[in-house]
């Protein structure tokens, strides 16, 4: 294909002919793999008769592979316009105080913990800390491919019951904090935003960065005054930096609503602008007096509180994917 002479005379054609080359070959390499695991452990299994402690060892190691079956034949399925992009991910803290701004951060480290154990790069865009613990807002930059189409389920309302740290009289609270993703767009996804309809605000950086972030106003804040829409960056060690990806950042979040548009018929909006509190929720997390975290749009739910909240997110992102493609119902774990 890359061998015809007039192959690289539409360069943005050819890059996105040799991205679907690599991904039928990556899929291809997946498959030949695991059909040797699975031949590998069929010999295993037949030279294992009535030694237990190897066919132990060759289950564990097909139940594996069957794991990597299973999500290799979920990626397969992430089709949409934007699901092999990189991402955007923004946490607000509800109504609620320090409760939910404590809630807040658990939820970015869940979602950092993820990533970094699903082999994605995650950089922190902004952050700010709550009043004393916690955060008010964070936006996570996640790169790697299919990013944006295992995560974009997550947007929504994430509930929090359990006894709070904060309360001296060890009583019972309810958290809320809301999640909203989107996804970075290149150069090849044309999104048109009138320069005069956009309002820039510059502020001095807070959190992580040390003195040279605070002495100046580095950071930069835009919004669309047409949607509402807000984005702000203060990761870089300049204004010029940080407007610069916070330009691109408002570009992803229009070209999101863009997609939220052609798809409401389909499913739900979760604007990041509605309320966060019981009417919007995706997700429950109960830490007392009992440990169950449900997805309540897939009715998938586990025991397993501690391991949701260190990362281990993909069967509840496995779920909403066949959900959304209207090959599963949510069967419990």
């Amino acid at each position: 294909m890359s061998e015809r002479p007039d192959f690289w005379d539409d360069p943005e054609e050819a890059r996105t002919l040799m991205a679907e080359r690599q991904k039928l070959e990556t899929g291809m390499q997946t498959v030949e793999a695991l059909e040797r695991e699975a031949a590998d452990g069929l010999e295993l299994l037949e030279l294992a008769e009535g030694d237990e402690e190897m066919l132990e060892d060759v289950a564990a190691t097909l139940r594996k592979a069957a794991e990597r079956a299973e999500k290799a034949a979920l990626e397969a399925l992430l089709s949409g316009e934007a699901d092999g992009n990189d991402c955007c991910l923004n946490i607000n803290s509800g109504a609620g105080g320090t409760e939910s701004q404590d809630w807040a951060s658990m939820i970015r480290r869940m979602y950092e913990r993820w990533a970094e154990q699903a082999g994605y790069k995650v950089e922190e865009v902004e952050s700010h800390d709550g009043d004393e613990a916690g955060i008010k807002s964070a936006t996570l930059a996640i790169k790697g491919e299919n990013a944006y189409g295992w995560l974009k389920s997550e947007q929504g309302v994430h509930r929090l019951v359990r006894i709070s740290p904060f309360d001296s009289s060890a009583r019972r609270h309810t958290s809320f904090a809301s999640v909203a993703v989107s996804p970075v767009i290149d150069d090849s996804i044309d999104v048109e935003i009138n320069p005069s309809e956009v309002r820039t605000d510059t502020y001095r950086a807070s959190g992580k960065g040390g003195q040279h972030v605070n002495k100046t106003d580095s950071a930069v804040r835009l919004t669309h005054e047409p949607t509402g829409i807000a984005v702000a960056c203060q990761s870089g060690r300049s204004q010029h930096q940080n407007r610069a990806t916070a330009w691109e950042m408002l570009r992803s979040r229009l070209y999101e609503m863009e997609l939220q548009r052609r798809q409401q018929a389909a499913q739900d909006s979760h604007e990041s602008k509605t309320e966060i509190g019981w009417g919007h929720q995706i997700r429950s997390y109960v830490l007392q007096p009992y440990q169950l975290v449900k997805d309540l749009r897939t009715n998938f739910e586990t025991s397993d509180t501690g391991g949701v909240l260190d990362g281990d997110l993909t069967p509840f992102l496995s779920a909403a994917l066949s959900h959304a493609i209207g090959d599963g119902d949510g069967d419990a774990a």
